[in-house]
C-alpha cells in the first residue's frame, strides 16, 4: 500500500502542477471568470476533459492486488484495474463548472476508461457521469457566497464521490471478492491523495482569484485617486502646462515606462522613457497616434515596429494609444508606452479604456465651464455647468471605502459617477433635454447617494408611459430630489420617503416631488424659490435658479409651486408645456 501511496502521489502532483500552470495563464483566468457562458463551459469541458484522459493514461495498473510497473496506460489487460486521479478531475470539474461541465467531463473520462479496458467495465460511464453531475449540484449549493466552494467542503464532496465510485465497482464487477480485495488496497490511498489533491487544486483557484480581486480593488482605488488628482488640470483643457502635470500624475499611478499626451497636431507632454526626442511642441511623430485621431478608436501596439517612432534608438517597444473624445470629436490622445512588451497585459488594456472615459469627461467638463463663462444667460448656464465639488469628493470617498469590501459595486458606482458628470456636461450646453436623459441623471445621482447612506431613503418613481422624449429643463427633477434628501428629513435615519410622479395634464408635463419629512415653516414657505433663504443647511439658490429657469423658458405657460402636506412633509410641483425636440423645432421655426 505504501508503494501505491508514492505512485499515486506522483499522479496527483502532475494534476496539481497542470492546475497551477493553467490558473497563471490569463486566457484560462478569463474562462474561469466567465464560466457561466456556454462558450466558456465548452472550453472548460475540453481542458478538464483532457485532464481526465491524462488521469486514465497515468493510472497505476493493479492485477491480483499486485502493482504492475508501467508508464502510459494506453490499454489495460482484462482482469486488471487501475488506481488513478480520475475522480479528482471529475469532481473538480463539477465544483468549478457546475453540473453541465462536471457531467460532460465525467462522460469523457468514463468512455475513455471503458475504451482502455477494451470495452469492458461499462459501468464506469454512468458512474463517472453521476459523479460529475452530483459534484456540480454540490458546487451550486456550496458556492452561493463565493466564486467556488471552499476547499474543505470540496474535499468532502470528492470523498463522497470516491465512495460512489467504489459502490459501483462492488455492485457491477463480475467477481465480488476480487473487487473487495481491490478496494481494500486502493481505497485509502485514493481517498486520502485525491482529497488532498482536491484541496490543493481548489485552494490554488481560490487564492489566485482572490489575489485577482484584490489587485482590481487596488487598481480601482488608484484610478479614483488618479481621477481626483488630474481633475484640476484636465479642467483647464488640453494645453502644454496642464498636460505635463497630468502626465506626471498618470505615470506615477500607472507605473508604465512613459506617458505622452497630444492634441490633434502636436505633442503636449511626454514623461518617462524617450523624453529626449518625444518633445512637447513638436508635431506628432508616429502614424499610430495619427490613426487614432482619425479613427477615434483605441489602438494597441505590441512591437517597436507597430509603435512606429522614426528615431532608431527609441526604447519604446509597445504602446496603448487612447483617443480623448469631447462631444463625439477626438481632440487628442493619451499614450501609455512600455519598454518591455510583456508588461502590456489585459489589465493595462482595461485600465486604459477606463481612463479614456474619465479623462474625456474631465476635459469635456473643462470645455463646458469655459463656454459657460461666455454665455449671455449667465444665471441659467452657471447652474447647468455646476459640478458640486462636495458631491464629487463625497462620491469618491464612498467608492474608495467600497474598494476592499465590494470591488464590483465600486466599479459600478464609478461608472455612475462618470455618467453623472457626462450628464452635467451635456446639460451645460442645452436649455432643455429629453425626460429619459434627465431620469438617467437622477438615477446616477441616486445610486451614489444611496451608496453613501444605505437604506436611509426610499425613492418611488411613478412615470407615465410614452414621455421619454418630452423636453424638460436640465436638472429640474434632480434638484427637487436632491433638495428633499438634503433638507426634508433632518437627522432622521429611517422611514424617509420621496415620491416622484411625472404625467401629462392638459398637454402640460406635470412633475410632482413630495416627501414625508418635516415640512417647511410657514414664514419661509412663501420665500422658497422666489429668493435666497439662508439656513444652516443651504441658501435655497438651486430652487431659486430652477424657478427662474421655468419662468424664462416658459413665461406664463410654466409654473413652480411648493406647499406643505397635511400628513407631514412637503411637495414641489412643476408644470410646463410638453414638447418633443421635433415639436419644439416646428414651433420655433
Amino acid at each position: 500500500m505504501f508503494e501505491l501511496f508514492i505512485l499515486m502521489m506522483e499522479r496527483v502532483g502532475l494534476i496539481i502542477l497542470l492546475a497551477f500552470l493553467l490558473v497563471n495563464v490569463p486566457y484560462f483566468k478569463k474562462i474561469l471568470l466567465s464560466r457561466e457562458k456556454l462558450s466558456s463551459k465548452l472550453q472548460l469541458i475540453l481542458i478538464l476533459g483532457s485532464f481526465a484522459i491524462i488521469s486514465n493514461f497515468t493510472g497505476v495498473e493493479i492485477s491480483k492486488n499486485q502493482i504492475i510497473p508501467s508508464n502510459i496506460l494506453t490499454s489495460i489487460n482484462i482482469g486488471t484495474s487501475i488506481a488513478n486521479t480520475r475522480t479528482l478531475v471529475i469532481g473538480v470539474s463539477g465544483l468549478v463548472g457546475g453540473p453541465f461541465v462536471g457531467g460532460a467531463v465525467g462522460l469523457i473520462a468514463g468512455i475513455h476508461r471503458v475504451l482502455q479496458s477494451g470495452g469492458t467495465s461499462a459501468f464506469y460511464i454512468p458512474s463517472s457521469l453521476i459523479i460529475g453531475v452530483l459534484s456540480g449540484i454540490a458546487s451550486k449549493l456550496l458556492s452561493r457566497k463565493h466564486p467556488f466552494p471552499p476547499p474543505v467542503y470540496s474535499v468532502i464532496v470528492v470523498v463522497l464521490m470516491e465512495l460512489i465510485q467504489f459502490a459501483f465497482i462492488l455492485t457491477f464487477s463480475s467477481n465480488f471478492e476480487e473487487s473487495k480485495k481491490l478496494i481494500s488496497l486502493i481505497a485509502l490511498p485514493m481517498i486520502i491523495l485525491n482529497s488532498l489533491g482536491t484541496f490543493i487544486f481548489m485552494s490554488i483557484l481560490t487564492i489566485t482569484l482572490r489575489q485577482e480581486e484584490q489587485a482590481k480593488a487596488v487598481q480601482t482605488h488608484d484610478v479614483l485617486s488618479l481621477a481626483a488628482e488630474t481633475l484640476p488640470f484636465f479642467r483647464k483643457g488640453l494645453n502644454e502646462e496642464s498636460c505635463q502635470q497630468a502626465a506626471a500624475i498618470i505615470k506615477h499611478y500607472t507605473r508604465v515606462s512613459a506617458i505622452s499626451m497630444t492634441n490633434e497636431n502636436n505633442i503636449l507632454a511626454h514623461v518617462g522613457a524617450a523624453s529626449d526626442h518625444h518633445i512637447p511642441k513638436l508635431e506628432i511623430l508616429t502614424e499610430l497616434s495619427k490613426n487614432v485621431i482619425t479613427s477615434g478608436e483605441m489602438v494597441i501596439a505590441h512591437s517597436k515596429e507597430e509603435v512606429g517612432c522614426p528615431n532608431p534608438n527609441c526604447p519604446l517597444q509597445a504602446a496603448i494609444v487612447i483617443p480623448l473624445v469631447v462631444k463625439d470629436k477626438t481632440v487628442g490622445t493619451l499614450k501609455m508606452y512600455f519598454t518591455d512588451p510583456s508588461k502590456l497585459t489585459h489589465v493595462e488594456e482595461q485600465l486604459a479604456e477606463g481612463l479614456a472615459t474619465i479623462f474625456s469627461s474631465q476635459i469635456e467638463l473643462g470645455e463646458s465651464e469655459a463656454q459657460a463663462k461666455l454665455l449671455q444667460e449667465a444665471e441659467i448656464k452657471s447652474l447647468q455647468a455646476q459640478v458640486n465639488p462636495h458631491f464629487f469628493f463625497n462620491a469618491i470617498n464612498t467608492i474608495s471605502a467600497l474598494m476592499r469590501k465590494d470591488s464590483d459595486k465600486a466599479r459600478k458606482l464609478l461608472l455612475q459617477l462618470s455618467n453623472y458628470f457626462r450628464g452635467n456636461l451635456q446639460g451645460a450646453s442645452q436649455t432643455t433635454i429629453p425626460l429619459k436623459q434627465e431620469l438617467s441623471q437622477v438615477d446616477s445621482y441616486l445610486s451614489l447617494e444611496q451608496a453613501r447612506f444605505p437604506n436611509r431613503y426610499t425613492v418611488n418613481f411613478d412615470i407615465e408611459d410614452d414621455l421619454d422624449d418630452i423636453l424638460v429643463p436640465p436638472y429640474s427633477i434632480q434638484i427637487l430630489l436632491e433638495n428633499a434628501i438634503k433638507h426634508a428629513f433632518g437627522n432622521r435615519k429611517e422611514n424617509n420617503i420621496v415620491d416622484i410622479k411625472v404625467k401629462l395634464v392638459n398637454n402640460k408635463l406635470n412633475v410632482l416631488v413630495s416627501d414625508n419629512g418635516n415640512g417647511i415653516s410657514p414664514e419661509r414657505l412663501p420665500q422658497i424659490g422666489k429668493m435666497k433663504v439662508d439656513s444652516k443647511s443651504g441658501t435655497g439658490t438651486a430652487l431659486q435658479n430652477l424657478y427662474k429657469r421655468i419662468s424664462n423658458l416658459y413665461s406664463n405657460d410654466g409654473s413652480f409651486s411648493i406647499s406643505n402636506i397635511e400628513t407631514g412633509g412637503c411637495q414641489i410641483e412643476l408644470n410646463f408645456p410638453a414638447y418633443t425636440e421635433e415639436q419644439n423645432a416646428r414651433i420655433n421655426s
